[in-house]
């Protein structure tokens, strides 16, 4: 019985028999030829994880068969991404790479500088955020999806969130300590946060704010957003 590798993915995992979803089923049986009797990798993205031994291979509606279910503790602690919307597909590239680390969510934010048509409600970047980040929970076999919210003004939700915050900026520390407890990084549009905003942020009262450097040269946004999350987690 071979498991090809990679997880898919079933949002609602049961003990017993159940079906795949048509385009799990089509990767499953077209790409990796998975046929009657071999195992599946599962995770609903929720922490946890199964087996699914595949008993009708079929590239539409594939059905599986479960017999147990292993939990993954949530990482703790929570972190998690603000970034401001960005122009072309920045956010769904951010959302891809980030997706592949333990990141509870990627929160996309309405700042004084942000370059999204001020028109749109921005859901079929939300969207495509999404699949980009279910992409992600598979292929690093992670068993917690990271959440796409938003879009938010980025001031409503500075008032409304508790926890700690780290600022990308270039005057910040090389180095910070290991994150304690519930922690958000803040990557501003290209050309950064308007000094309004950075001002809101270093007067911010609901948890402690640090500041963080990425090195001494300038970086686009969706690049922050990448090599910042991954000098925390």
């Amino acid at each position: 019985m071979k498991s090809p590798d990679t997880r898919f993915y079933v949002p609602n995992l049961v003990i017993g028999s159940q079906e795949l979803s048509p385009d799990e089923s089509s990767h499953a049986i077209r790409v990796c030829r998975a046929r009657e009797g071999d195992g599946l990798n599962l995770t609903d993205g929720k922490g946890h994880f199964a087996l699914g031994i595949v008993e009708k291979a079929d590239a539409k509606c594939t059905q599986i068969r479960v017999e147990k279910i292993e939990d993954s503790p949530r990482p703790k602690p929570l972190l998690h991404l603000g970034i401001a919307c960005l122009k072309d597909d920045a956010n769904e590239e951010v959302a891809l790479h980030v997706s592949e680390m333990e990141v509870g969510s990627i929160t996309l934010f309405r700042t004084d500088h942000s370059e999204e048509p001020k028109d749109s409600n921005l859901q079929k970047v939300v969207r495509r955020s999404e699949l980009k980040a279910l992409v992600s929970l598979k292929q690093s076999m992670k068993a917690w999806l990271t959440e796409i919210r938003g879009p938010i003004p980025f001031d409503e939700w500075l008032k409304n969130y508790t926890g700690d915050i780290i600022l990308c900026d270039l005057g910040g520390e090389k180095n910070l300590p290991p994150i304690k407890k519930e922690t958000t990084l803040l990557v501003g549009p290209e050309g950064g946060f308007s000094p309004r905003e950075i001002n809101l942020v270093k007067n911010y009262q609901n948890g402690e704010m640090k500041i963080l450097g990425l090195g001494e040269t300038r970086l686009r946004a969706r690049t922050a957003a990448i090599v910042g999350i991954g000098k925390l987690v």
